[in-house]
């Protein structure tokens, strides 16, 4: 282990020592009303109990607040609120400014987790603080919470197990879209947030651009089991503006390869460009995947993200 990796090490371990809750789970919250309830759900089943559930309101002005307040008993949650509406990754930056713990999770408004996912996330944490972050895979669920197509993400034997931020990088770059997960995915240390300076300023780009900063803090670990489940539903972010995705994209990988010229070769970026029809294409599928579930299009597509 290298000096600068050893003191990075010891940073996370001595300011990662608990004086509250052991995780925080915070989510973002805008217009999700007839998915919300779910999603707090799924956090307050959790199996590891040592967490605390901050809920940040982006001024929504449909019924998503009340279904927050319907779980208000449980003292584990904690219901915030912006006065008036932010953009997306101002909201993303302030419900993890918001957290109190040392481990941070990080779940869509819509999305859920299974009962052992903080369980055995935390678990990797803690035997290894050289960790800046885990990631698992996740099962892609329609509006009613039925399964799409499961083991999603992760599929590259060289994002399995621990790995360092040089391999991470170049199948980001090879796979041009997110290899690693959604948000839910992730479990990552605050120390290592904080130090690598937040989230990308690409809304598109937030999960897979905030894991490429985290692994210049640490190592990253993934993970073979799917742990959350990641929703496809009609006009959300994953299935509406396209094309400013696409620039957006384009854009975060172009940084990638500025800021890590000794790490991104040549042919990772022919690689990805080569990769690139089949990124669009599941993006497609994704998209009409969130159509009606009764309709053939959805089931052709749905049949295709299973392969």
């Amino acid at each position: 282990m290298s000096p600068e990796r050893a003191a990075a090490v010891e940073k996370m371990t001595v300011r990662d020592a608990p004086s509250g809750p052991r995780v925080s789970v915070v989510v973002p919250l805008f217009q999700k009303e007839r998915y919300i309830g779910r999603t707090v759900a799924s956090v307050l089943a959790q199996t590891f109990t040592d967490f605390e559930l901050v809920v940040l309101d982006n001024a929504s002005t449909d019924g998503s607040v009340a279904e927050v307040r319907a779980f208000a008993e449980d003292p584990r949650l904690r219901l915030e609120h912006n006065p008036e509406t932010v953009p997306m990754t101002a909201n993303f930056a302030r419900a993890v400014e918001l957290s109190r713990a040392p481990l941070v999770k990080v779940l869509m408004a819509d999305d859920l987790l299974t009962p052992t996912a903080l369980a055995e996330q935390v678990a990797l944490m803690d035997a290894d603080p050289s960790l800046a972050l885990v990631s698992c895979r996740h099962d892609l669920v329609d509006d009613a919470d039925r399964v799409i197509a499961r083991g999603r993400a992760l599929r590259s034997p060289d994002l399995l197990g621990r790995q360092e931020a040089a391999t991470v990088l170049r199948r980001i770059v090879r796979h041009r879209g997110s290899p690693l997960g959604v948000p839910g995915n992730m479990l990552f240390r605050r120390t290592a947030f904080d130090a690598a300076g937040g989230f990308p300023e690409w809304a598109y780009a937030l999960d897979v651009g905030l894991a490429a900063r985290l692994v210049t803090q640490g190592a990253f670990y993934g993970m073979p089991s799917s742990l959350s489940q990641f929703r496809l539903a009609g006009g959300s972010s994953t299935s509406t503006a396209r094309k400013e995705n696409v620039a957006e994209q384009h854009a975060f990988l172009r940084s990638l390869r500025r800021e890590h010229p000794d790490v991104v070769r040549p042919r990772d970026v022919a690689l990805g460009l080569a990769r690139q029809p089949v990124t669009w294409l599941r993006e497609r599928l994704m998209m009409v995947a969130a159509d009606d579930p009764h309709s053939v299009r959805h089931r052709v597509a749905a049949r295709v993200l299973r392969l």
